[in-house]
């Protein structure tokens, strides 16, 4: 997912370094930075993913499983 940002970002620098034309730069330099905030929004996204597995699941428990939950009978 993010190579593919990465290489897009190094073809739009090549690009710029060949590039005279004040319109065809404008235009690479937007999708550069497009391809930065999409870089930036992955990164986020796979980090709240890796946080919510992490996280406890509240809202199913199987009493054979957690047997820290069971209170002894007496």
């Amino acid at each position: 997912m993010i190579a593919p940002e990465q290489k897009a970002r190094l073809t739009y620098d090549n690009i710029l370094r060949l590039s005279d034309d004040p319109d065809v730069n404008n235009v690479i330099r937007f999708l550069r930075e497009r391809e930065i905030v999409h870089f930036q929004r992955f990164g986020e996204c796979i980090r709240l993913c890796k946080e919510k597995m992490d996280a406890k699941n509240i809202y199913l428990t199987n009493p054979a499983f957690d047997t820290s939950k069971i209170q002894p009978r007496g």
